[in-house]
């Protein structure tokens, strides 16, 4: 991914709202209908197709730092990284509870 942890923490939302905008989207249709098998088999296709993307968000760049020897930036990077997605998450748990969004 990126060197820049505000990069990286954007680039996790951003995926997070088009998974979800994307399944709203598709699911619209059969909000009626009774699930079926596939739609834990989906689910769990999309959790895991998820988990690959985040891993690659949050763990690539940190990981060829460390394996370059600079483990010190690896880990600044991946701390970085993840307490701003936390202040982004923060921010949208505020903003939901006030019912701003």
């Amino acid at each position: 991914m990126s060197k820049n942890p505000i990069i990286n923490a954007l680039s996790a939302s951003i995926y997070i709202i088009l998974v979800v905008s994307i399944m709203n989207w598709v699911t619209q249709p059969l909000k009626n209908k009774p699930d079926t098998f596939f739609a834990p088999v989906i689910m769990l296709s999309v959790l895991t197709l998820s988990v690959a993307v985040m891993a690659f968000i949050f763990f690539y760049q940190p990981l060829q730092f460390f394996i370059e020897g600079k483990k010190k930036e690896a880990v600044n990077l991946f701390i970085k990284t993840v307490s701003i997605f936390a202040i982004f998450t923060i921010l949208a748990l505020i903003l939901l509870f006030f019912g701003l969004i």
